[in-house]
């Protein structure tokens, strides 16, 4: 890799870094081609993204960040899951960590704010951005069906007893 493309690489992961609200820090212990592929698929599935790049590289793209503090976590074979959604990347990474004991967890960061392992799986448990809007809505919707199904109701039960006058008036 030459100069040029290290510093596109770095460019790239610190826009990455400015657009994400998460940041999760995994240790790569010889996952396979196959692994690393289902990992990357669930990640992109979920709205995430997952890289890995060279500790120092990644370090240059912390800098000047907020998720900064986060460099004393990259040592040894690291990668980087981040995500919009602040519960997508936690989440992803913590349900592939279960299957394989090459993939583990390390840390992360959400916002100004440093995670360890137990927060990110705090982070996890959570439900992700599309659920809760789900959540929201249906609260919401529930209201105003209600009332419409209430200003409804009399139409149709004077539809009902015309229809009843009508059928004793046609037996």
């Amino acid at each position: 890799m030459d100069r040029n493309e290290k510093a596109d690489l770095v460019a790239e992961l610190k826009q990455v870094l400015t657009e994400t609200s998460v940041v999760v820090v995994t240790r790569n212990l010889g996952l396979t081609v196959a692994q690393s592929t289902d990992l990357r698929l669930r990640m992109r599935d979920a709205g995430a993204q997952f890289k890995v790049a060279k500790n120092r590289l990644a370090l240059i793209a912390l800098d000047g960040t907020r998720y900064q503090p986060i460099g004393e976590l990259l040592k040894g074979p690291t990668a980087l899951a981040t995500s919009i959604d602040p519960v997508a990347a936690a989440k992803v990474a913590i349900d592939f960590a279960k299957t394989t004991d090459k993939f583990e967890v390390l840390g992360g960061a959400m916002g100004d704010t440093v995670l360890d392992l137990n927060g990110v799986k705090a982070l996890a448990e959570l439900p992700s951005l599309d659920e809760l809007r789900a959540t929201l809505i249906g609260t919401i919707m529930a209201p105003a069906s209600k009332i419409a199904r209430t200003v409804a109701e009399p139409g149709a039960m004077l539809a009902r007893v015309f229809g009843a006058y009508a059928a004793q008036e046609a037996a």
